[in-house]
């Protein structure tokens, strides 16, 4: 059985956090203390640095990335913690990638949906009690300014809905980049860039290697039907 892939994401809150590697180096120890033991090969590790009030995640979308092109598994240091990120916990649930956190591993997709909800909850609950404290104020007379309160939601369980059209789109972006090397390379068919893909330890759509056919839809995916004329 050839060994499970992992691809470790990390975050911190801070630039001088990350320069520093304070709490970054617990992460790691965390991480790979979990995988002592077994058949397993980390394939990437991934250190997002930012702060709590950004919801871009330039480097767990690339974590991601590298987990649906080679099927592996993210693994994290501490559930806690990105759980309660709404950023994260939407990108993970409309990922499609299957996940483990170091320190929760009974953890699954049914309960980050059950962590979702209880963000979403939060966040409604916080807006309700504004509301309610601006109608009490505004009944005491007081004059409101421009501030409305306004807490900025995402529903994270309707975006875990995706479509396997755009699930799909979203793999075939991941590849882009690695259809183009290996056509740099000197690839100039469907069976070559299959070899390719499959040297590369990139996985076929339903697992193992690559087929012309595959590459094909592919390149179809990616470019239209009319790049691929002349190619077999």
């Amino acid at each position: 059985m050839p060994p499970r892939r992992f691809v470790a994401y990390y975050r911190v809150s801070t630039v001088r956090q990350g320069r520093s590697g304070l709490g970054l180096e617990a992460q790691k120890v965390a991480v790979l203390a979990y995988l002592n033991g077994g058949s397993w090969d980390l394939i990437g590790e991934f250190t997002e640095i930012e702060s709590g009030k950004r919801n871009d995640r330039t480097q767990l979308a690339a974590a991601l990335a590298a987990c649906r092109l080679r099927r592996a598994t993210l693994v994290i240091a501490k559930l806690d913690r990105l759980a309660r990120n709404v950023a994260f916990v939407s990108a993970l649930l409309e990922s499609g990638v299957e996940f483990v956190a170091a320190d929760f591993p009974q953890a699954n997709r049914l309960t980050i949906h059950i962590l979702a909800a209880v963000a979403e909850h939060e966040a409604r609950a916080i807006s309700d009690r504004t509301k309610a404290a601006l109608a009490a104020a505004k009944a005491r007379g007081t004059v409101l300014g421009g501030f409305r309160g306004h807490i900025a939601t995402e529903d994270a369980r309707a975006r875990s809905l995706a479509s396997r059209k755009a699930a799909a789109d979203n793999r075939a972006s991941d590849l882009r980049s690695a259809i183009q090397a290996i056509e740099e390379e000197g690839a100039t068919s469907l069976r070559q860039i299959a070899e390719g893909l499959n040297a590369r330890a990139i996985c076929a759509p339903r697992g193992g290697a690559w087929s012309p056919s595959q590459v094909r839809s592919l390149k179809l995916r990616l470019e239209g039907p009319t790049k691929t004329e002349g190619l077999h």
